[in-house]
C-alpha cells in the first residue's frame, strides 16, 4: 500500500488530524503516543518552533505506528528538511506551487491551504484533489465548504483553524470533508503538567464524535 493510500485509509477510519507543536523531543514523543492510544494515528507536526523539524524525526522513529506529517511548510527548504526527517505527508497554510511540486517529486501527499473559490480553482487546475481549508472558522466554516462542494465535486478538504470538539461533527457530516485538523487535542497545559491521559481522552472523544457523524 502506498503512503497516500495508507494515509487516506486511516483518515476514513478516524478523520481527525491532531496538530502537535513540539518544544522538545521527549514531550513530543509522549504526546504522539498519547494520541495513538486514543485512536488517532495520523499526526501533523507543525513547524512553529525551533525544535519542530528535529522532533518530527524523533516521533517518526519512536512511534512507527503513526503516520507523521509536517505542517506549516512554507518553502522548498522546509519541505526538503522534513522529508529528510521522514515526514510522510506535507501540509501548508497556503497554495505555493514550489512546495506542491517538491512534495509531488518526493511522492508524498500534499495538502495546500485554500480559503476561497479562486484558490480552490487554482489548486484544482494543478491537479490537486485534497486540500486544507484554512482558516476554516474565519473562511466560512461548514457553509463555505458546502458551497465549494457544489462546484468542486471531486475535491475533499481538511478544515483546520477554529475546529473543536463542539463543531467537529458539523464539518465531518459534509461528504467533501476528508478529515479535520486541530490543536484542541494537544492542550499546552496538559503537556506542561505531563498529563498525557488528557490527550488520550480528547483523542478518544474525537474518534467517538467522528464515528457518530459518519454513521
Amino acid at each position: 500500500m502506498s503512503v497516500s493510500d495508507d494515509l487516506h485509509a486511516r483518515l476514513e477510519q478516524a478523520p481527525v488530524v491532531p496538530l502537535v507543536v513540539p518544544e522538545d523531543a521527549e514531550t513530543a514523543i509522549s504526546t504522539a503516543k498519547a494520541l495513538v492510544a486514543g485512536g488517532l494515528t495520523v499526526i501533523e507536526v507543525v513547524l512553529r518552533t525551533e525544535a519542530a523539524i528535529a522532533c518530527l524525526g524523533e516521533i517518526v522513529k519512536a512511534v512507527p505506528e503513526a503516520i507523521v506529517g509536517a505542517g506549516t511548510v512554507l518553502s522548498e527548504h522546509h519541505a526538503g528538511e522534513v522529508v529528510s526527517r521522514g515526514a510522510q505527508f506535507i501540509v501548508s497554510p497556503g497554495l505555493y506551487e514550489p512546495v506542491v511540486s517538491y512534495a509531488k517529486s518526493a511522492g508524498l501527499p500534499i495538502f495546500p491551504g485554500v480559503a476561497t473559490a479562486s484558490e480552490a480553482q487554482n489548486a484544482w487546475n494543478m491537479g490537486l484533489r485534497s486540500l486544507k481549508f484554512f482558516p476554516a472558522s474565519l473562511a466560512g466554516g461548514p457553509s463555505m465548504l458546502k458551497a465549494l462542494g457544489a462546484v468542486y465535486r471531486d475535491v475533499r478538504f481538511m478544515p483546520t483553524g477554529g475546529v473543536s470538539a463542539a463543531n467537529l461533527a458539523d464539518y465531518l457530516a459534509l461528504p467533501n470533508v476528508l478529515a479535520c485538523g486541530g490543536s484542541w487535542l494537544t492542550p499546552k497545559s496538559a503537556i506542561a503538567e505531563g498529563n498525557y491521559q488528557v490527550i488520550t481522552d480528547l483523542a478518544a472523544e474525537a474518534v467517538a464524535i467522528a464515528n457518530q457523524a459518519r454513521s
